[in-house]
């Protein structure tokens, strides 16, 4: 399978994965906060999730991403049923990428403190790459929800929050 296919599939095995768990934990853990050590609900990491691919996937026409101006959609937050329809729109938006898009050369920002979006805050990058960070940056988040989860009391599974490489190597190894 070429390098575009498996990009794509990774990400889409990862967004299947958060699927399954917020299916499993329903609405009352995925927008409960438990201080001291939540001060909002796992909604909030898949919501953040969420935005990073909704950038993403809005900047194929104009090949520059920024991430920084995310929607931060709140019911996607509290709502575990529109964030699973979220999720669902954006594995669908993915499958349908072009491989010319692949190796177009785009403009990101990821982070940006002072407020000004200047010519010197932007990055050269990839869609590959691009859609290797997105992996990257799910994986984590989804580690997040897995220890406020399992603070709670709810196990959401061995392989969620791990990297699929480390899946790989826990099997070749085991």
């Amino acid at each position: 399978m070429e390098r575009r296919n498996l990009l794509i599939e990774d990400n889409v095995q990862m967004l299947r994965q958060g699927v399954e768990v917020i299916e499993k934990m329903g609405s009352c853990l995925y927008s409960n906060a438990k201080p001291p050590f939540l001060q909002n609900g796992v909604g909030s990491h898949f919501r953040h999730c969420i935005d990073f691919y909704t950038c993403f996937l809005e900047s194929v026409e104009t090949a520059k991403i920024n991430y920084v101006l995310r929607k931060r959609n709140r019911l996607a937050e509290i709502d575990c049923s529109f964030a699973i329809l979220e999720i669902e729109a954006i594995i669908e938006k993915l499958r349908r990428l072009q491989p010319m898009d692949f190796e177009k050369q785009v403009l990101v920002i990821a982070e940006e403190s002072s407020g000004t979006l200047d010519s010197n805050a932007w990055s050269r990058s990839s869609f590959a790459r691009e859609l290797e960070y997105l992996l990257s940056h799910t994986v984590h988040h989804y580690a997040l929800i897995a220890l406020a989860l399992r603070l709670q009391g709810f196990e959401p599974g061995e392989g969620f929050g791990v990297a699929p490489s480390t899946l790989v190597y826990w099997k070749q190894t085991a």
